[in-house]
């Protein structure tokens, strides 16, 4: 346990339990866990659980069930035992059962680069299973879904969905800022350090102290990439209490988070409050909203639409770009600015940023929450009780207002063009008016692509083209910081775009342009281009084109062959054969498939 956690002694817990036990005396007769728990049949059931140490108290109270992917392999989940431990002692203080369970997770930083990445998209998938599968198989009356690195956070939103049980998102938080030569640091700084080392500006002893202080402690990466965004849009979806996000993975404050997920989950289930109750349109309209707005990660667009579609809400990779246009950036972190999740944590965390979206009619009020209330009574109940400063005591040069943005328009562009007919996208960190026009130099890997780069072969005006990572072509659609950070660390954020049909990590920055669909693997356009070819990405127009025309393509589409699969069995060539496009949020529930 961590000594930061303000866990309750045993007296506290019974006392808070006796004041507010809702259940004492008998289940509630719709409580699926009465399946496992009641009537003389069920003995076998119970002595189960008794040989785990719950008494009679626990077998009369709802169980609720909390995945928790802590791991020894990440930053991001090496706390999250304790981050648990607080969840359960506010579900046993609040009259329920809580019943903790394990599932996987993927380092991505760790895994970057390398072959091993391909996991980590399916490792999304794998986690929504198992959860499902578990609180299925053991009967759960409820969730809190606890999660830490990128694709533990939609794949525990996922699974909520999914099962429709009452649940409560809970973050396990972000890493601490590193120190390098007076200047915060990540560990992006990290990998564009590697651009850079390649390129002679920057000494092996440099390189070998950012490494060693760009990771100061636990928690996810700590500037607004995929974790810091998920957890962030998973308060505007309502999912999560408002101001649950930001508070560090190591503060005080992250461990009152988790106990009061506890309790809330046990509110939800007095209610009967379900994701199916919160999730509508309009919920997520307002997650898009705050995405672009903050600059969050591409990686968002793919994981909304694979939650929409679990919610069974109508949500396409066009509404992004409707949204981003009417929608400015008001938010500067990393990887577009200097700060991190803690600097808007210290101004009041996301719930600022809502509210000038809320005041501005940029998001829907009346949009509902895991609490209970609308997403517009719960900024007000913030304000009331002190938990979110005056909007004018806010001074912070890293966020703006609605009427003086930094950028008029949001962050995410959806491009499409004769090379991305189901569109790509985009996550705009420099110039909103960007146009680059250059020959396209392809690798049928990032591993090519990646050589490349480090060889110092990049030129000035260059496109390059990774294909053949898409969602069933790499299998599993491998993030690319690796290789973008080195284009930048080697000088070449404006100059140099680059496409593929993988995806980026949260922390690339500069004109990078992926998802996009369709993939190489299955006859997408982005698989006939040839070395040389003329491209032009125009960001003002939403175009990406390559300068040849429908006859020529037709010609080259009679000339393509597919690749083989590159495994023929286990987990890889299972989720390869069962990806849906990244159009469609690379989902691989069949429910949503089938028709694709």
């Amino acid at each position: 346990m961590s000594e930061q956690q303000p866990k309750a002694d045993d007296d506290e817990r019974r006392r808070r339990r006796e004041d507010t036990d809702r259940f004492a005396g008998g289940k509630d007769e719709d409580l699926r866990s009465r399946e496992v728990t009641e009537g003389p049949d069920k003995a076998p059931h119970r002595a189960m659980f008794r040989a785990m140490g719950f008494d009679d108290e626990d077998l009369s109270s709802p169980i609720v069930g909390v995945p928790n992917p802590a791991a020894d392999i990440t930053p991001c989940n090496v706390h999250l035992d304790d981050v648990a431990d607080a969840a359960l002692d506010g579900i046993d203080a609040a009259g329920g059962m809580p019943i903790e369970f394990g599932t996987i997770t993927i380092s991505d930083a760790i895994s970057m680069g390398t072959e091993g990445m391909k996991a980590s998209l399916i490792s999304r998938e794998v986690i929504a299973d198992s959860v499902e599968l578990v609180s299925f198989g053991e009967r759960m009356d409820a969730l809190v879904t606890v999660a830490g690195c990128d694709k533990n956070l939609p794949g525990m939103m996922m699974a909520a969905i999914r099962t429709d049980l009452p649940s409560v998102f809970l973050y396990g938080g972000s890493i601490m800022p590193g120190q390098h030569e007076g200047r915060d640091v990540t560990i992006v700084q990290v990998f564009e350090g590697v651009g850079t080392y390649a390129q002679g500006d920057m000494d092996a002893d440099e390189l070998d102290d950012l490494e060693r202080h760009a990771c100061p402690g636990a928690g996810s990466c700590g500037g607004m990439y995929t974790a810091n965004t998920m957890a962030s849009l998973s308060e505007a979806l309502g999912l999560a209490p408002l101001g649950s996000a930001s508070p560090p993975a190591e503060d005080e404050e992250r461990y009152a988070v988790a106990e009061r997920a506890g309790e809330l989950v046990m509110d939800c289930i007095e209610n009967d409050r379900r994701p199916s109750d919160i999730l509508t349109r309009k919920s997520f309209e307002n997650a898009i909203a705050a995405q672009t707005a903050m600059g969050g990660s591409t990686n968002a667009v793919l994981h909304l639409l694979a939650l929409a579609g679990e919610a069974d809400v109508d949500l396409t990779i066009e509404d992004f770009d409707e949204i981003s246009r009417r929608t400015p950036k008001i938010a500067n972190l990393q990887p577009g600015g200097s700060r991190v999740m803690n600097d808007l944590h210290e101004i009041g965390g996301v719930p600022v940023v809502l509210r000038r979206l809320l005041e501005a009619d940029l998001l829907h009020g009346d949009a509902m929450t895991v609490t209970g209330r609308t997403l517009e009574a719960e900024i007000a109940e913030l304000e009331a009780n002190g938990d979110l400063p005056d909007d004018d005591a806010i001074e912070a040069d890293f966020l703006y207002t609605v009427d003086d943005p930094k950028e008029e328009e949001g962050a995410i562009k959806i491009l499409d063009g004769n090379l991305a007919p189901d569109g790509s996208v985009l996550k705009v960190t420099g110039d909103d008016e960007f146009y680059h026009e250059g020959p396209a130099r392809v690798f049928e890997n990032e591993e090519d692509a990646m050589e490349y780069v480090q060889s110092g072969g990049i030129e000035s005006g260059d496109v390059i083209v990774i294909r053949n990572e898409g969602p069933r072509g790499g299998p599993g659609m491998r993030e690319m910081l690796g290789v973008t950070a080195a284009v930048v660390g080697a000088g070449h954020e404006d100059d140099v775009a680059l496409l593929t049909d993988g995806r980026f990590s949260g922390g690339t920055r500069g004109p990078m342009i992926g998802h996009v669909a369709p993939e190489a693997a299955v006859g997408g356009p982005i698989g006939l281009i040839e070395d040389g070819d003329h491209i032009t990405v125009d960001i003002p127009e939403r175009d990406l084109t390559v300068d040849f025309s429908e006859e020529e393509l037709a010609a080259r589409r009679e000339d393509w062959d597919a690749l083989e699969p590159p495994y023929e069995g286990g987990i890889l060539a299972k989720y390869g054969r069962d990806f849906a496009s990244a159009a469609d949020g690379a989902v691989t529930n069949p429910r949503l498939t089938r028709d694709l």
